[in-house]
C-alpha cells in the first residue's frame, strides 16, 4: 500500500516536509485510482451532467432527480469487482450494502437494487460457475436481508472475465425534496461514526482495487453484516426526520481517510478526528490501520452539540455504535490525533484531490482487421441452431438467478424481473421504469458504438414500460488505463455515451469507473455498463397476455451487422464483424412511436430486439406467453439479406409489438405519421415458433418443448454441470 514515487514527491513539495506514516496511508487511499479517479476525472467532464430534473448539491454520493410534486428519487452504481473475484459471496454482498448507504446519505429511502454480473464461460470454467453461484447468494443473502427488492439486472459470460467477476450494483432512493439532506457544518459541529465497529477486514480495499488481480488478498473483502445495515437505514431516516443530520456521507473506498477528508474538502471546512473515539472490534489497531479500514455498514454525521443526545438516543433505540470521533474546524486541515498526539495533519484539499492524469490513447492494433469477416459453413439446420441460442448461457432464461431475490418486498414492484425493465410505484401517483446494459462484444469491435448499444438497449427497455428516459448511469470498466490502446477505448466509449446523451437530452446522474480490471490472460473486453430511468405519468403497460389471431410488428430497419452477435461467437466461435450502429434520428422516432402507441392502448406488449436478434426476441415472447407464432421473413423491413443475418443480426431501434387485430389501421396510421420504417411480420396462434420465408419453412420448434430447455439450460449447467 503505497504511493508511486512521483506521487510521493510531489506531497512532500505540497506540504513541504517528510509525511508521517499515517499521512502516507491516508494519501495513499485517496489518491489511488478506485477513490481518486485520476485517469478519468478529466475526461469525465465532457459527460452532460445538468438538466431541468437534476438536483446537484454538493457532496452527494448518488444522483437526485425531480420526479415532481416534491418527490425526488436517487441513483448510484458502484461495482466490487477486485473483492468479489477472490471471495464472491461477501465481495458481491458488500457491494449492494455499499451503493445502499450511497442512497441513503441524499436522505432518502432505498427502494430498489439491481445487478450486473459477469463471468467467464461457466460451460468450460469450474472457477466461474463458483463465482457465479456465490455472487448471486451473496446478492440475495443481503438484499433479502434488507427487505429491499432487487428488482432487474443481467448477468453475461465471456472468457475475457476467466478467473474474475464484474459485479455492477445500482440502487435506486425515493423521498421528499424537503428531506434531502444539505450537507453543510459549522466550526464546533461534532463529527460522529454510527453503525458497525471498525476491524481490520477491509484493510487497503482501495489500493488493492487499483491494480491488477494477482494476489487473492482475502484481508482486503470487506466482511457484510445487512442486519446492522437494516437498523442503520432506519436510525439515519429517523434522525433526517428529526433534523439532525447536518451532513452525511457513507464510509465506502478508503474507509475514515476518504469520508473524513472529502467531506472536508466539499465543505470546505476543517476536521479534527481522535482514533482513540472510533468504536474498534479489536482493541489493538493502530491509527493506520483505523483510518484505512474499510469496514462495512458505518456512515459519517456530521451534526450539533445540541442535536447529539437525541442522535444518541435513536442510535440506542437501534442499537448501533456510535461514536462522537471529532469536530468541525475552521481551518481546512484534516488533523487526526490519538488522544493527544498528532498523527497526521494536511490540508483537505490536497488529500481530497489528487493530481489528474493526461494518459496518452493510441487506436488498438487489432482493430485494423476487425471488420473483416471469414467464410463460414452453411446452415443446414435453423431449427437446431435457433434452439441452441436459447439454451446458451447468456441467452437462457435468468429465473434462477432473480428467482432468488425477493423482488416483490415493499409492495411497489409493478412490472417484475424478466420483462424489459422493471416498474416501481412511487408515492405521487408516477411510475419509475429502470433497466441496466452492457455489451462487452460489441464494445470490443467498436468501443464508441457498442458504448452507444449498450445506451439504447436500456434506453429501449425503458421505453417498453412506456417511460421515458429522464437520467442515467455509467460504469465504466476497462483493463490498466496506462496502456494507451486501453485507455483510448475507454474514451471511444465516453464519447459515444457523451454524443447520444447530449442528443436525447438525457443527464448523466452518477456513475463510476473502474479500471485496471485484468486477469492472468489479459485485460477484460471494453465493458461500459449503463443504467436508465425512466418515468411514467399515468400508468406502465403492463405486458397483457397474447392471443390466438393476435398480430406482430416490428419497427425499425434490421441491417447486416452480425458483429459481436452472440450468432458468430457462439454458434461461429468468431470474434469481429460489423458492430451494430445506432442512427439517432431513427432511434428517437422509433423511441416516440412506442411510446405514442402505449399511450393510446393500441398494443399489448412490446419487446425489444437485442442479443440474439429477431429470432430469440419473437422465441421469448412466444415463450412467456405459451403460445406459437408464423413470421415472414421476407416482410422484415432493411436490407435485403441473407436468412441467418435477417434471423440474428442485432441491430437497434428495433422493437416487436403484439396487438389485437382490430387495431391494425390506427397503428399503421400512427406508424405512417411518424415515418418510421415497419411492417406487420406475424400472426400468433398455433404450438409453434415458426419462421417462413416465402413458401419454405425455415424454422420450426415447439414453443412447450423450447420453453423447458430455454428455462432449465442455466441451473442445470450451474448446478449440475449438463449442457443442452
Amino acid at each position: 500500500m503505497s504511493l508511486e514515487s512521483q506521487e510521493l514527491s510531489e506531497l512532500k513539495s505540497k506540504i513541504g516536509r517528510e509525511p508521517t506514516s499515517t499521512e502516507l496511508q491516508i494519501v495513499a487511499a485517496e489518491w489511488s485510482e478506485h477513490c481518486s479517479y485520476k485517469s478519468s476525472k478529466k475526461h469525465l467532464k465532457m459527460l452532460p451532467m445538468t438538466g431541468p430534473l437534476v438536483i446537484n448539491e454538493k457532496g452527494y454520493d448518488s444522483g437526485v432527480l425531480d420526479v415532481g410534486d416534491g418527490y425526488v428519487v436517487t441513483a448510484h452504481i458502484e461495482s466490487h469487482n477486485h473483492p468479489s473475484a477472490v471471495e464472491p459471496y461477501g465481495g458481491a454482498a458488500t457491494g449492494v450494502g455499499g451503493v445502499i448507504r450511497d442512497i441513503l446519505s441524499a436522505g432518502t429511502r432505498p427502494i430498489a437494487i439491481f445487478d450486473g454480473l459477469r463471468f467467464g464461460n461457466i460451460e468450460k470454467d469450474l472457477q466461474a460457475r463458483w463465482l457465479f453461484k456465490n455472487a448471486v447468494t451473496g446478492i440475495a443473502d443481503y438484499g433479502n436481508c434488507l427487505g429491499i427488492p432487487t428488482i432487474g439486472g443481467e448477468v453475461e459470460f465471456d472468457e475475457c472475465y476467466e478467473n474474475y467477476a464484474l459485479v455492477d450494483v445500482a440502487a435506486l432512493g425515493f423521498g421528499k425534496k424537503e428531506h434531502l439532506i444539505k450537507n453543510h457544518a459549522r466550526k464546533g459541529d461534532l463529527v460522529v461514526l454510527m453503525g458497525g465497529s471498525t476491524g481490520r477486514d477491509g484493510i487497503g480495499g482501495s489500493q488493492f482495487a487499483s491494480d491488477s488481480l494477482e494476489s487473492e488478498d482475502r484481508s482486503a473483502v470487506q466482511i457484510p453484516d445487512p442486519f446492522i445495515e437494516k437498523l442503520i437505514i432506519e436510525a439515519v431516516l429517523q434522525a433526517r426526520n428529526d433534523g439532525l443530520i447536518h451532513a452525511m456521507k457513507d464510509l465506502g473506498g478508503g474507509g475514515l481517510s476518504c469520508a473524513i477528508s472529502e467531506t472536508a474538502d466539499a465543505l470546505e471546512i476543517g476536521i479534527e478526528m481522535d482514533v482513540d473515539k472510533v468504536h474498534t472490534r479489536e482493541s489493538d489497531m493502530s491509527p493506520d490501520e483505523i483510518m484505512v479500514s474499510e469496514s462495512q455498514e458505518r456512515m459519517l454525521i456530521v451534526t450539533s452539540n445540541t442535536k447529539l443526545k437525541k442522535l444518541q438516543a435513536i442510535c440506542e433505540k437501534f442499537r448501533i455504535g456510535c461514536s462522537v470521533i471529532g469536530q468541525v474546524k475552521s481551518d481546512n486541515q484534516v488533523h487526526i490525533k490519538k488522544g493527544k498526539k498528532t498523527f497526521a495533519n494536511l490540508a483537505a484539499d490536497i488529500v481530497a484531490n489528487a493530481t489528474l492524469l493526461d494518459l496518452p490513447s493510441k487506436k488498438p492494433a487489432y482493430l485494423k482487421t476487425i471488420e473483416i469477416e471469414k467464410k463460414f459453413k452453411p446452415i443446414s439446420d435453423y431449427s437446431k441452431i435457433l434452439m441452441k441460442l436459447l439454451a446458451s448461457p447468456n441467452i437462457a432464461s435468468k429465473i434462477w438467478v432473480y428467482g432468488q431475490y425477493d423482488h416483490e418486498v415493499g409492495i411497489r414492484t409493478v412490472v417484475k424481473p424478466g420483462k424489459d425493465a422493471s416498474v416501481l410505484r412511487l408515492d405521487n401517483g408516477k411510475f419509475l421504469s429502470a433497466k441496466i446494459d452492457g455489451n462487452p462484444k460489441q464494445c470490443y469491435i467498436n468501443p464508441r458504438e457498442g458504448a452507444i448499444g449498450c445506451f439504447e438497449e436500456a434506453c429501449r427497455n425503458v421505453v417498453c414500460t412506456g417511460a421515458k428516459p429522464i437520467g442515467m448511469l455509467d460504469h465504466l470498466q476497462f483493463g490498466n488505463p496506462k496502456d494507451p490502446e486501453i485507455f483510448w477505448t475507454f474514451l471511444e466509449s465516453l464519447k459515444g455515451l457523451t454524443d447520444f446523451a447530449k442528443f436525447f437530452e438525457i443527464p448523466c446522474v452518477g456513475g463510476k469507473v473502474s479500471l485496471y480490471n485484468e486477469t492472468p490472460a489479459g485485460p477484460i473486453k471494453p465493458t461500459p455498463v449503463i443504467g436508465v430511468i425512466g418515468l411514467i405519468d399515468k400508468k406502465p403497460s403492463v405486458p397483457q397476455k397474447i392471443s390466438k389471431d393476435d398480430c406482430l410488428i416490428i419497427i425499425g430497419d434490421t441491417k447486416d451487422e452480425l458483429g459481436g452477435s452472440e450468432f458468430f461467437e457462439y454458434i461461429h466461435k468468431f470474434v469481429g464483424g460489423k458492430c451494430p450502429v445506432v442512427n439517432f434520428e431513427d432511434s428517437k422516432k422509433n423511441m416516440k412511436s412506442v411510446l405514442d402507441l402505449i399511450k393510446n392502448n393500441l398494443i399489448k406488449s412490446a419487446h425489444d430486439c437485442s442479443k440474439g436478434g429477431l429470432a430469440v426476441a419473437i422465441s421469448e415472447m412466444c415463450m412467456t406467453n405459451q403460445i406459437g407464432c408464423v413470421v415472414s421473413l421476407d416482410k422484415i423491413p432493411g436490407d435485403k439479406l441473407d436468412v441467418d443475418r435477417i434471423l440474428f443480426s442485432e441491430s437497434h431501434s428495433r422493437y416487436l409489438l403484439s396487438f389485437d387485430k382490430k387495431n391494425l389501421l390506427k397503428i399503421q396510421s400512427l406508424l405512417k405519421k411518424n415515418n418510421v420504417s415497419f411492417q406487420e411480420i406475424g400472426k400468433f396462434g398455433g404450438e409453434n415458433i415458426q419462421f417462413d420465408n416465402k413458401t419454405k419453412h425455415i424454422v420450426k420448434l415447439n414453443v412447450e418443448k423450447t420453453h423447458k430447455i430455454w428455462l432449465h439450460s442455466l441451473p442445470d449447467l450451474v448446478l449440475h454441470g449438463k449442457t443442452f
